[in-house]
């Protein structure tokens, strides 16, 4: 029986633990929907492709660089859809601006975006099957214990997010839908 009074205050300790800090991430330009800004423009779609304005506060204590990801977990793959990795972010770094994830584009911000289910690097907008029901898009900040992943922009987002997984500090993430 006296074991029963440990359990229960580890218990109570390991869950103030893992809900411990405010860690959260916010966006100017994302809502519940994502628009036709956020829509890929190929595979079918005829969207704009253009990254949302991403911020972030109050990153774990150790915090030395950030990842983001997009990920669709209802993509009709078997494995989700993987729509932008990013790796690298300087740990001064507290927000990534609309339209970050053009690659072709020279960014003020030194970071590294791998390639996507779509075979390209940078960000690959929404893009459900018509007709499918919306399509949860799932905008994850994660803070790591590391400066530098040694990745590069051919790692596959399985890499990149095991690589990321294996050094996070912790994580905040933005939901939003998408249905054509």
């Amino acid at each position: 029986m006296r074991l029963l009074p440990l359990i229960s205050t580890l218990l109570v300790a390991g869950c103030s633990a893992l809900f411990a800090g405010n860690f959260t991430l916010h966006s100017n330009d994302l809502s519940g929907q994502l628009t036709k800004t956020q829509e890929f423009a190929g595979f079918g779609c005829d969207g704009q492709n253009i990254s949302p304005e991403l911020h972030w506060n109050d990153a774990p204590k150790g915090t030395k660089s950030f990842a983001v990801t997009v990920y669709d977990p209802d993509a009709p793959t078997g494995s989700g859809w993987w729509h932008w990795v990013v790796f690298n972010i300087p740990a001064s770094v507290t927000s990534l601006p609309s339209g970050f994830g053009d690659t072709a584009k020279k960014q003020m911000i030194h970071a590294t975006q791998s390639v996507t289910d779509y075979g390209k690097t940078g960000f690959g907008g929404a893009c459900p099957p018509k007709g499918d029901r919306p399509h949860r898009y799932l905008f994850t900040i994660h803070a790591l214990d590391i400066e530098h992943l040694d990745l590069d922009e051919k790692a596959s987002p399985a890499l990149a997010g095991y690589m990321i997984n294996a050094h996070s500090l912790g994580k905040a993430a933005i939901v939003s839908y998408y249905g054509r």
